[in-house]
């Protein structure tokens, strides 16, 4: 029984993630991810109370996975600044998978109190793995500078999606802003 409603909820996340990709917050609903699932719209209640509890779980299940690809690019290069543009680069990779289109629509919609201060958490988790990468290169500042470095990638990452640039000019552009933004 245990393993059964573990599936089930798995494939409830994962018809979220799709649902999130495709249409946005919007495509998000307990109809919908009945019909996906082949659910009964009141067994969805079951597993989910709300659509941000939904959006909580999508937050815990794929923001580790997101953010330990971005560690795992970082840790695969030598130097402080190195590690700075793999986790640009590493980030803007991600954008076309399902996991981060579902995580953007989750920061675009209304959540409670809750959810955002999670996904805000989960967020500081990923902007301080490279305080110490900014740290050695001599920052007096180095959280600032990773937010500022994060609001870089942020903004790339919305411009990607817009779809008017070819990511890898993105890429590029951002890469290069950051590291002339953050040498000595």
């Amino acid at each position: 029984m245990a393993e059964h409603r573990s599936m089930q909820r798995a494939a409830l996340l994962d018809a979220a993630r799709s649902l999130l990709s495709e249409g946005g917050t919007e495509a998000l609903t307990f109809p919908a991810l009945a019909e996906r699932t082949g659910l009964a719209r009141s067994s969805v209640y079951e597993y989910f109370r709300s659509r941000a509890a939904v959006v909580e779980e999508l937050c815990a299940v794929d923001f580790p996975v997101w953010a330990a690809e971005v560690e795992a690019a970082m840790a695969a290069v030598d130097g402080a600044e190195a590690k700075v543009e793999a986790y640009v680069r590493a980030q803007l990779a991600l954008v076309g998978d399902r996991r981060h289109r579902a995580v953007v629509a989750i920061s675009a919609s209304e959540l409670d109190a809750g959810a955002r201060e999670k996904i805000r958490a989960a967020h500081g988790g990923l902007v301080a793995m490279i305080v110490e990468a900014l740290r050695e290169m001599g920052h007096a500042e180095p959280r600032l500078a990773a937010m500022l470095v994060q609001g870089v990638v942020d903004s790339a990452v919305r411009r990607i999606e817009l779809g008017v640039e070819e990511p890898s000019v993105v890429a590029e552009a951002a890469v290069g802003m950051v590291l002339r933004g953050v040498r000595r």
